[in-house]
C-alpha cells in the first residue's frame, strides 16, 4: 500500500505495486486530485477505501468497474453531522444569525424566538446520519418523519416511502437533507417541491448539493417562501465566490465540514484498520459498496 503525501512523485514501478488504496481525510481537499490521479493510474488496485460515505463521483465507480472492492467509512461522522444539524435547527429558530448581526452593530433588538419543541421535521434519508438526526431532534420534543425506500424497522422515528414526498413537504416545518446522491435522489427538491413547503420553513442540507436545485433554492430564499437555510454541501465545491448564496441574510454556509471532528476521523481510521485486517485474512469487508 502506498499513500501519497505532500507533493512527492511516485515512480511508475511503484504505481504498479499498488494493491490497496486508502483515501484518508487528511488528503481532502488539497491533495485529492493528485492522490486520485496516481490511484486511477495504478493497474493492480484490488481494494479502494474512502473515508467519506459518499462515493457517488464516477471516479469511485471506475475502481468497481475494474474489479476492485470499494468500501467506505460510512457512519463514522454520523454523530457530529447530526450535532451540526441540530445546531442549525436551533440557530434558525433562535435567530442566532440576526443576533450576531445586532451584536456587530451594537444594536439591542429583542426578537420573538420560535419554539423548537413541537415542530415537525422531515428527514430525507434515514441512513446513519438521518437516524441520528431523528434521535436527537426527538429529544428536543420535535416530531420527526423520515423517508427511506426500504425501511429496516430499526429507524428511531416514523418512516414514509419517498413516493409520499409532496405529502410530507406540505406538513413539515423543517427539512433535513441526508440522502445519498443517486439517480433517484438527484434534484429531489426542485421549484415545485420547495413551493409545497409551508411559507417560512427551514432547510438544512448535509447530504449532497445535487439533491436540490440551487437556482430554485436561491429564488425561494430571496422571495421569503423559504425562511432560512443552512447549507454544508453545494453543486460546485468550493462554492464559487460569485454565488448569491454567500450574501443572503437568511443563509448559513459551512464548507462541507459538518462531520469534521477528531473523533469522526478516529472512527474512520479505525474502520479502515479493521478492514485492513479483514482484507489480509481474506474475510468479508465492512461497508462494501454494493454488498
Amino acid at each position: 500500500m502506498i499513500e501519497l503525501r505532500g507533493t512527492e512523485t511516485v515512480a511508475a514501478s511503484d504505481v504498479e505495486r499498488i494493491e490497496v488504496v486508502h483515501f484518508s481525510a487528511d488528503l481532502y481537499p488539497a491533495r485529492t486530485a493528485s492522490f486520485l490521479r496516481v490511484a486511477t493510474e495504478a493497474p493492480n488496485v484490488r481494494w479502494f477505501h474512502s473515508f467519506s460515505a459518499g462515493v457517488d463521483h464516477p471516479v469511485f465507480q471506475g475502481f468497481v468497474d475494474r474489479g476492485a472492492k470499494l468500501t467506505t467509512s460510512a457512519g463514522s461522522s454520523a454523530i457530529p453531522i447530526a450535532h451540526s444539524v441540530v445546531m442549525h435547527l436551533l440557530r434558525m429558530c433562535r435567530h442566532a444569525r440576526e443576533y450576531e448581526a445586532d451584536q456587530r452593530e451594537h444594536r439591542w433588538q429583542p426578537r420573538d424566538n420560535v419554539d423548537v419543541e413541537g415542530r415537525i421535521v422531515g428527514v430525507l434519508g434515514m441512513g446513519s446520519i438521518g437516524s441520528e438526526v431523528a434521535r436527537l431532534a426527538q429529544a428536543f420534543g420535535m416530531r420527526v418523519i423520515g423517508t427511506r425506500r426500504s425501511p429496516t424497522g430499526a429507524e428511531p422515528c416514523e418512516v414514509w416511502h419517498p413516493s409520499r414526498l409532496h405529502e410530507l413537504l406540505a406538513v413539515v416545518d423543517d427539512v433535513v437533507l441526508a440522502a445519498p446522491l443517486t439517480d433517484e435522489t438527484r434534484g429531489m427538491l426542485g421549484a415545485a417541491q420547495l413551493a409545497t413547503l409551508r411559507r417560512g420553513a427551514h432547510l438544512v442540507n448535509v447530504g449532497r448539493g445535487e439533491l436540490i436545485d440551487e437556482v430554485a433554492l436561491t429564488e425561494a430564499l430571496a422571495g421569503g417562501h423559504l425562511g432560512a437555510a443552512c447549507l454544508d454541501v453545494f453543486v460546485t465545491e468550493p462554492l464559487p465566490a460569485d454565488s448569491p448564496l454567500w450574501d443572503m441574510p437568511n443563509v448559513t454556509i459551512t464548507p462541507h465540514a459538518a462531520g469534521e471532528t477528531v473523533l469522526s476521523r478516529r472512527r474512520a481510521d479505525a474502520l479502515f484498520t479493521d478492514n485492513l485486517g479483514r482484507y489480509a485474512r481474506g474475510e468479508a469487508l465492512r461497508n462494501e459498496v454494493g454488498q
